[in-house]
């Protein structure tokens, strides 16, 4: 599997945000994104516990993916059984804002009001957010970024890589 990386040469890191308790079709979602995001070379990276976050990780290891597990808590044991790296913050909810950091575009997939909260903190510092059945947050003219809306999982990962590199090229530019 080719594995396709960000402006610096590292693997492109996409992260994925959604409920604990979601319905089952944000499971099926999240399951058809991970498996997605590891056809197309990207590792995954997640809040690591179970619902969106353990079906995107099973779709992204059905598939040969890498995953990434961001825990609230201080004990491995606490992440899904699909985590490769589990990475304990002892933060609490707080870590939310580190998971999405750690993404260079957000894919959300349904989600309750963490999910909202990774949403604020993503679009706050510039990451793009692709949403599939997710929040639906008003347009702002003042406000340079807003939730894309994708139509299925392979349009979320299309656009979720897409916007990545359109963020990295944005960087770079800057940088010259």
């Amino acid at each position: 599997m080719n594995t396709i990386t960000d402006a610096n040469g590292r693997p492109l890191i996409i992260a994925v945000i959604g409920g604990g308790d979601p319905p089952r079709r944000a499971i099926e979602l999240a399951e058809e994104v991970g498996g997605e995001l590891a056809r197309a070379g990207a590792v995954v990276a997640c809040g690591g516990l179970g619902g969106v976050m353990e079906a995107v990780c099973r779709g992204a290891k059905a598939a040969g993916g890498t995953t990434i597990g961001i825990l609230p808590g201080d004990d491995p044991a606490g992440a899904n059984a699909y985590v490769d790296h589990a990475i304990m913050t002892g933060m609490g909810y707080a870590r939310n804002a580190i998971v999405v950091k750690t993404g260079r575009a957000v894919i959300a997939i349904d989600g309750a009001y963490g999910t909202l909260s990774e949403i604020g903190h993503a679009l706050g510092d510039g990451t793009p957010v692709i949403g599939l059945e997710t929040w639906d947050l008003p347009q702002r003219d003042d406000l340079a970024l807003h939730i894309e809306v994708a139509d299925s999982p392979a349009d979320a990962v299309r656009r979720a890589i897409a916007a990545a590199h359109e963020r990295d090229a944005g960087r770079a530019a800057k940088a010259r």
